[in-house]
This record gives C-alpha cells, structure tokens and sequence, in this order.
C-alpha cells in the first residue's frame, strides 16, 4: 500500500512538472509576434536592456517594450531585437550613439523570430523560444528616432565599467577582462572564440557558473572569519547559517554585475537552494542538494532544460559528486582526477550538443582553471570593486589582471591552432549519445571493474557515426538553408560536390561561416573534391571564401571571367564519372562572354535511380537555348532547382516541359523583398505535374536518388520541434500539394 502512495506521489509530481513546462511553453510561443503585424511599420517605445553590439554599420540590441496603452497590444512588455543600419554607405546617416539602459522611440519593422534550419546549424528559433523573444527586426527613418532618457539602472553601469576598463588597460587583452569582470563579450572576435572552443575554455570566458560559485565561496569564507573573529556574533546566528546566507548573497550580487546572464541565474538559484538546506539543519547528502537545486531551477523556468549550459552545468557537478570522493591524495591528484572525470563524463554531451571533441581541453583546462579562477578573475573583480567605490582606485587591479592574462594567452592561441586540437565529429543517431553515456558511466567505475575495454565499443556509434553514404550508382543532394541564396552538396559514395556557397553581407552576415561549414561537418564531409561557383554574385559565392579556408577543396570550377579564381571552367560538354554517377555541365558553352547570372554554370546529375538539374540563376533566354540545342534527354530530371529563386524572368514553359520535373526546389530567404518565388512561376511548375519545395518553408531539403526511387525530405518536417516558427502544415505539404497525390515523401 505504502509502495502505491509513493507511487501515486511520483507520478502526481511529474504530471505536475509536465503540465508547468507545458504552461511556459505556451506562454512563450504566446509571446510571438502575429503573422498579420509582420513587415508592418509600428511606433514603439521601450528601454534597452543589454550592451548594444556595433558592427560596422549596424548595432544590434534588445529593446524591453513600454507595459502601457501607448504601446500595441501585441507588443507591451514584450522583448525585440533589433539592428539600426547606418554608416559606411553614402545614402545612410551616421549612427548614433546607442547606450544601455536607454528609452528610445522609434518606428521598427518586425516579424517573429526565424532561423535557418540546417544539420549542425545553431537552433536560432528554440534559443528565442527559451528567451521569450517577441519579434526580430530593425529601426526604420532613423530621423525620426529620438531618445527619451538618459543612460541609467544596471546596464548602463556594466556599459560605463567597460569603457573605464578599456581606458585603464592600453592592451589588447582589456576585452578580456571585460568578459571576465562584466561578462562583456562584445570585444572578442571569432578568432578569439576558435581558440577557445578549439581549447575547451569557452565555459570560462564571460562569468560562467564556476566563476559564480567561486565567489560565493570567497564570501562564505568572509563571513566565516568575521564569525570567528567576533566572538559576540555567533551568539545570535550560527556560523554555518551566517556562511550559507552571506554567500548567496555574495553571487546574487556578481550576478547582478554580469547581467544576470543566464548560467550566472542557474548557478545562483543552485546556491541558493543549498543554503536553503543547510540553513533548515537537516542532514542531507550532496545528491540531495543536487537535487534540490536542479527542482529550484526547474521550477522557475522550465524552459532552462533547452540550454547546453544546464545540462552541462548539472552533470559535471553529478560525475564530480559521484567519482571524487573516492580521490584520497594532494591538491594536485585531486584536481587531475576532476579534470579527468569532467573530460570523460562530459565528452558524450559536448560531442553530442557542439558536434566536437576538444583534444586540447584536458591540457588547457590543467592550467586555466587555477590561473584565470584564482588568478585573473579575483583580480578583475577586485578592480571592478574598488572602481565602484571611487573612480580610478581599480585601475591597477585590472593591468595586473590583464598582465596574468597575457602570460597564457599565446600559449592556448598556438594550443589551439594546432591540427590537434580538437575534432569534428558527424551527427550521430539519437541512440548514439545514451550508448556513450553508459559507456562514461561504466570506465568511471572504481577499479577492479571487468569489462572496461569492452565498453569502449559503445563510444563509436558517437565518436564513428555511420554516415549512411549512396551505394554504387545513387547519389544525395543537400539543399542548404543559407536564406536568400543558394548552396547544394552533392554526394556520391565516395564523391563530395558543393554548388555555391550562400551569400555573404557587409552587415556580417556570412552563410558559408555559419550555415555552410557547420553544415558539411554535421554531415561528415572533410573534404570537398570538386566546388562549384556558378557565378561571382554574393547570394551564391559570398560564402566561398569561408568554405575555402575551413575545409580542403581539390578542384574549384567556375565561369571563364568569374571574379572567383577557380582551377578550372565549368563548359557545356565538360563531364566526369564517380561512383556510377555522372556529372555533366550544359551551360556555359565554350566563348560565352562572363555576363553574370546567365553565364552561371549549369549541372546535370545522372545516376542509376534519377536525375537532376542544378540550374544556378540563368534566365529565360539561356533556358530557350538549353532546350533548343539540347536533346530533350539531357534536360529530362526528376529534380530540377527551379532558376533564379523563382523569379518572374526565369522558368519558361518550354524548360518546364523539357525537364519533366516531379520535384522542382526554390531557395530563398523567408519574406525576402524580392517576393521570391513569384506566385506564377510556381504555378507553372505545378502545372507541369511538379511538386515544389522551398527552403523558406522546409529549411534544408534533401534528395535521395537511390534503389528506392526518388525521395525528397525537409529539415523542418524530419526533425519537427515545439518551437518551429513555420506551420506544419507548410513545412509537410511544399508550395504545392495536390491531395489526390497522396501523402509526401517526407510524411
């Protein structure tokens, strides 16, 4: 009877648990902007809540809306992130200054947050949904924006603590004490960050949650020599009471000076309640209060178990729980054997959530832990300290911080720009990540434990993931989600092809840094034999410098007289074989002048299952000469990339109908401002029996044309989420779905 009480309980509390997610799932998704305000013009006010990032021409910030009828209902007391463009154009203002902990008022245009869906590409729409962002957009008629206040509250302090730091530090590493003081990572650039994921020191840069926890201690340790010191103090309040609450204290106040970052609330509210714990004077055992802070987290914001760092955070503090009491020996063994179990307990869910495995970790991790913890961190918190009590009296706190930096730094960039630093790894199958995890779970064990070896087998399905590559004859293609541009992989068993690379902007923008090249790891691709870059327009080639130094290319085709260098021209008749797949150029043919769009390359893919057409951004004429000096069997494929985005001048009918097409693919940007694909160039494929697929709806979109016939499956449909900003029923069904056809491939 007992057993069943206690059942009933467990079930009562997760159904409990269940239903409070599932109540900020809802409020959250709820906050989202209505499709029908979406690239409207709105006046809005409100207050800028975190330290704006300038690049270049644009500044990117968070705007808190005004809670009062003078604003949308849609939008009050709703958060937005926006970017104000200006600057480095001649038709474009200046920008203005933007400072923190502002009220502004200005017109925006908005629509609801929306990110590019790719294998291995950052999850822009769950970390929006995890942060109850509203609405992304930016400033429109800057002269008519003005500010309402002048800088005040936290953020305009950690704004002003900056500048101070960077006036006081005439060194380069000035950025880095910024992060390490005020969690200001906004002077690191991506060099800085491939070091330190190359290293595995991410999690200490900015204020993680070990920074937090080693303040708090610093403050238990005050108050435990002032109780010692005093004797009169103890006599009203428990030494271990005093030491539990003035620690929390102390991280709720470094909490506040880093923003209240998110791993800064975590680790706080862990704190917090542990003191709660101890200060109840109940015995307890350290899962116990593991336990009990991971409920107090939960139970704030359930919507915390989307972020890395949770997961991260709570399991490497279980493995140090469960493994290092069994440690006996100095400070050096014991610090040795954490780190040990921190690379080897963590290793399943670094792999699994960043797609890498950092070889040099362990080693940097050795020496930047005690040197930046103990040593720069205290320094630059001492500066910023005295700073806060009178203006200049940190400086030298923070040049001696600086200093202790600088005496590692070199050594970590080399660390990490050697080949061994860290590797790549493919996506592996959901299974893969519990079977590595026992696997940890099982070395981990004490010694003496049989059967150590054997469970290393259990690692490969995630460190040696099957990349389930075309058999003989078949072939892949991947159209990449890059927004509005274009970027196809093409793989054979044994043969990888990359068509264009995505586009690349001056506001920083770079689909080949961050949508392209994650991607190609995702998917196992070390090395590309054969780059096409159809022509020298940005939407298609701005990525191909990022792409070419991140991974080894053997050849590299492109028009004769593209701006792209390129070891050889891509020309109609030009054809090569892999793998019982054949690879043959239609366009340009030999002495057409370089005129842009339709000189632009032109593909044709034939295997032993299908065939397609990858058609870059030529127009109607270059379509009319393709069917008129072609045979109608070297235009007929089963996948056709519809020309040109799908633009008003491209898609004649005549190419429609030569091509025979059951499955034509748009790649486009979602709501781009050149309305592409135009409604009638889609009808007309649709007409011709075809079904149109676009990456604004699908993301990335593949192709199998393998013994099973010919089979297209998109990104958002295959691997649906909660927080998918688009429809399921666009994200299934394609442009156009004719019901008597039956369900979809990729249903």
């Amino acid at each position: 009877m007992q057993h069943r009480a206690r059942l009933a309980t467990a079930l009562a509390i997760a159904l409990l648990g269940f239903a409070l997610a599932a109540a900020h799932a809802s409020s959250s998704m709820g906050l989202r902007l209505p499709p029908t305000l979406e690239r409207e013009d709105m006046r809005v006010r409100g207050r800028i809540v975190d330290l704006p990032v300038e690049e270049g021409r644009r500044t990117r910030f968070h705007l808190r809306v005004d809670d009062d009828a003078t604003q949308h209902a849609d939008l009050r007391g709703r958060l937005l992130r926006l970017s104000w463009y200006g600057g480095r154009v001649d038709d474009a203002p200046a920008l203005p200054r933007v400072h923190a902990g502002t009220r502004w008022e200005f017109d925006v245009r908005l629509r609801a947050p929306r990110g590019l869906r790719n294998p291995g590409w950052f999850d822009a729409e769950r970390h929006a949904f995890a942060h109850r962002l509203a609405a992304t957009g930016y400033v429109r008629n800057p002269s008519a924006a003005h500010a309402l206040t002048p800088p005040h509250g936290l953020q305009a302090w950690r704004a002003n603590m900056a500048e101070r730091i960077d006036v006081a530090v005439a060194d380069p590493a000035a950025r880095f004490v910024r992060a390490l003081a005020l969690g200001d990572t906004r002077g690191l650039d991506d060099a800085d960050w491939a070091t330190l994921r190359a290293t595995g020191l991410t999690h200490l840069i900015a204020i993680s949650g070990f920074h937090v926890g080693l303040v708090a201690g610093f403050f238990a340790l005050l108050a435990s020599f002032a109780w010692r010191v005093v004797p009169a103090i103890p006599r009203h309040l428990p030494r271990p009471i005093a030491m539990a609450i003035v620690a929390v204290l102390g991280a709720a106040l470094y909490t506040a000076v880093a923003g209240f970052a998110l791993p800064t609330v975590r680790t706080t509210l862990m704190i917090a309640a542990v003191a709660a714990v101890r200060c109840a004077r109940r015995a307890h055992a350290s899962f116990d209060a593991l336990a009990v802070a991971v409920i107090a987290m939960v139970v704030v914001d359930p919507l915390s178990l989307l972020g890395a760092g949770f997961w991260l955070s709570v399991c490497g503090v279980a493995w140090l729980l469960w493994c290092l009491p069994r440690v006996d020996g100095g400070i050096v063994r014991t610090f040795a054997a954490a780190q040990a179990v921190a690379t080897i307990g963590l290793l399943p869910l670094t792999v699994a959530l960043f797609g890498q495995a950092s070889l040099a970790g362990p080693l940097a991790n050795l020496v930047a832990i005690p040197w930046w913890s103990l040593v720069v961190v205290p320094l630059a918190l001492l500066g910023t300290g005295l700073d806060a009590l009178h203006a200049g009296a940190g400086d030298w706190a923070w040049r001696i911080a600086a200093a202790a930096f600088d005496a590692t730094w070199p050594a970590f960039v080399a660390l990490g720009e050697s080949r061994f630093a860290f590797a790549w790894l493919p996506e592996a199958r959901w299974f893969a990540l519990p079977m590595a995890a026992f696997a940890a779970f099982w070395w981990l064990l004490p010694r003496g434990v049989p059967g150590k070896p054997i469970a290393a087998l259990l690692w490969l399905p995630l460190l040696w993931p099957s990349r389930d590559l075309p058999p003989h004859g078949a072939f892949r293609m991947d159209m990449l989600d890059v927004g509005q541009g274009l970027s196809v992989l093409v793989r054979t068993t044994s043969h990888a092809v990359l068509f264009d690379m995505g586009p690349a902007s001056h506001d920083g923008y770079d689909a080949g840094e961050r949508a392209v090249v994650p991607a190609l790891r995702a998917l196992g691709v070390r090395a590309l034999d054969v780059a096409i870059v159809s022509h020298g327009d940005s939407d298609h080639a701005g990525g191909w410098p990022s792409v070419r130094d991140a991974v080894p290319v053997r050849e590299v085709h492109a028009p004769e007289g593209s701006p792209t260098g390129s070891t050889s021209h891509c020309l109609a008749g030009r054809e090569w074989t892999r793998d019982g797949v054949r690879f043959r150029y239609l366009h340009p043919t030999p002495h057409f002048p370089y005129l842009g769009n339709d000189a632009g390359c032109v593909l044709r893919i034939e295997g032993a299952h299908g065939a397609a057409l990858l058609t870059g951004d030529i127009g109607e004429v270059v379509e009319r000469t393709l069917v008129r000096t072609n045979a109608r069997a070297d235009l007929r494929a089963d996948v056709v990339l519809i020309p040109h985005h799908g633009s008003e001048g491209s898609s004649d009918p005549a190419f429609i109908a030569a091509t025979g097409a059951r499955f034509a693919l748009v790649a486009t940007g979602a709501g781009n401002r050149f309305g592409h694909p135009r409604e009638e160039v889609v009808a007309r494929w649709c007409r011709s029996g075809a079904r149109v697929l676009g990456t604004a709806d699908g993301g990335a979109l593949r192709i199998d044309a393998g013994p099973r016939g010919v089979n297209v499956a998109s990104r958002r449909a295959t691997h649906a989420r909660l927080w998918d900003a688009v429809p399921r029923s666009a994200r299934n069904a394609g442009l156009c779905y004719r019901p008597n056809d039956g369900p979809g491939p990729e249903e």
